[in-house]
């Protein structure tokens, strides 16, 4: 399971993002007009994303909202970036709204030591990532706001991860978890995507956070072949696709204190 889980890591680190839908759309936010004008219409900041994510994973799974200072703002990320990390299935992960989740571990077996410093894993990300801090619990917009009201933006992994857990904690019938992550060829608007694949009802069912209101199924055999179930779903431009086997059931709140909450990150 755990060489599964690493290779996955290995995937996404070479594909970058592991949930990044609408990926032209995305940059936009790193406009000042843009986010001046969400601002003043009430919707969804950086912020907001980085803690409906952490609101949507739920207080079970171990996670920080973090700000970030960024020498190179304005390439890739803005001067100031805000993320979750969270830890899944054995290694911690990173989510930022600008593209969505990627994997965030570099080694095996070492979640204490890289919870107790982001600065290595975050020099990984992005050079210019010189300090972090993580921020304290405030909460995600209030229900009924526009920020609150909105998709999460560029969340398909993080919305898949919560779709899993109210699945089993309402006690549906979930067989055979996994997520599906796929990523399409070179000149596609959108960079890749991740959905839950699940057995019921003699079934294999999809959840696509990108289309909630649709139920899509296929034989059961169809699980066994990632890019040929991916294709199925959203074309051949699909160049490459991987399942990430979940547990039967989500793991129960992690007992560890917050190693690092709160404290800088070293300079660069």
């Amino acid at each position: 399971m755990v060489a599964d889980i690493l290779g996955f890591v290995a995937f996404l680190k070479l594909r970058a993002a592991g949930g990044a839908y609408g990926g032209v759309l995305r940059r936009l936010v790193f406009f000042p007009g843009l986010l001046l004008l969400s601002a003043l219409l009430g919707a969804a900041t950086p912020l907001d994303n980085a803690r409906r994510a952490q609101a949507l994973l739920g207080p079970e799974v171990w996670s920080r909202v973090i700000e970030i200072d960024n020498a190179a703002g304005g390439a890739r990320y803005p001067a100031l970036v805000h993320a979750l990390v969270f830890e899944f299935a054995g290694i911690l992960w990173f989510y930022a709204d600008a593209d969505g989740t990627q994997s965030f571990s570099l080694h095996r077996g070492q979640l204490a030591a890289e919870k107790a410093d982001f600065a290595p894993l975050l020099r990984e990300i992005d050079p210019g990532f010189l300090r972090w801090r993580a921020l304290a619990d405030d909460g995600a917009p209030a229900p009924g706001t526009a920020a609150a009201a909105e998709p999460l933006l560029n969340g398909c992994f993080v919305e898949s991860v919560a779709a899993w857990r109210r699945r089993v904690a309402r006690g549906e019938e979930t067989g055979a978890p996994r997520l599906l992550s796929y990523y399409f060829k070179p000149g596609v608007a959108k960079a890749g995507h991740t959905v839950l694949a699940f057995e019921a009802r003699g079934r294999l069912e999809i959840f696509d956070p990108a289309r909630p209101e649709r139920r899509f199924e296929f034989s059961r055999r169809a699980g066994s072949d990632a890019l040929r179930l991916a294709r199925e779903l959203d074309g051949r431009a699909v160049a490459r696709a991987r399942f990430l086997e979940l547990p039967e059931a989500p793991p129960a709140a992690v007992a560890d204190a917050p190693a690092a909450a709160g404290r800088a990150g070293a300079t660069l």
